[in-house]
């Protein structure tokens, strides 16, 4: 099987546009391979170099005090360029994450994410469920995943959530049991020895039935009477 390579990932910022000095404070992102998550995580909160404003607070709880000692973007920019790597992106709303990475990005002389590689949870939620609640949270909801600890917004806890709704609206649960059996099957016939040839018998196997209750069943064919399957020749 081909590995496919996703990367679930989500922003929190200062707000709603970088051109008005708004700047990421948070990135979570969150490895797949064949849709099923492999422990490899990146994660980090940056130092905006300017004031949070209390909307953004009051959406994630991410305060001055929390990123006054973390480094710029520009510490974790390659880093994060060599995490996603050529990995499809898996975003909701991808749209306002994608436009703010890529403005930190250009800071730094890197990037630019490009949409053609992203896939945006929330566009697919949209055409699947049009006039519905289609945030994180209420996909939750419809698909009855928990999603308990999302208190506030957090990067790395909304991408660990985005992936179970991915999958979701990628056909569920059904569709992992179905990836899961095919992987099976394909570590069973791994273990195949392909130059494997069955051994013959030496000698014929031996009647079960002994002579006594051979003679005995044909005196039995014998005494039916009309046609019957046992007496064809």
């Amino acid at each position: 099987m081909i590995e496919k390579r996703e990367i679930v990932m989500d922003t929190e910022t200062t707000g709603l546009d970088p051109k008005d000095g708004h700047r990421v404070v948070e990135i979570g992102a969150l490895e797949l391979i064949n849709h099923v998550p492999t422990g490899n995580i990146f994660h980090e909160y940056i130092n905006p170099r300017r004031s949070m404003p209390a909307e953004a607070f009051a959406v994630h709880g991410i305060s001055d005090g929390d990123l006054a000692d973390k480094p710029a973007f520009e510490e974790f920019a390659q880093p994060f360029m060599d995490f996603i790597g050529d990995a499809t992106l898996i975003i909701h709303n991808a749209p306002f994450d994608v436009k703010f990475l890529n403005f930190e990005l250009g800071r730094t002389g890197l990037g630019p994410i490009l949409m053609d590689r992203v896939i945006d949870t929330l566009q697919i939620a949209r055409e699947k469920f049009p006039g519905a609640q289609n945030s994180l949270d209420g996909l939750c909801r419809r698909f009855a995943l928990d999603n308990s600890k999302r208190v506030k917004h957090g990067a790395l806890l909304d991408s660990e959530i985005l992936a179970d709704v991915y999958l979701e609206l990628c056909g569920g649960r059904q569709s992992a049991l179905i990836l899961d059996a095919e992987q099976s099957r394909e570590k069973k016939l791994e273990r195949v020895d392909s130059n494997y040839t069955a051994k013959k018998r030496p000698d014929p196997r031996p009647a079960a039935l002994s002579a006594d209750d051979l003679a005995k069943h044909t005196a039995f064919i014998a005494d039916l009477k009309g046609e019957n399957l046992w007496g064809r020749e």
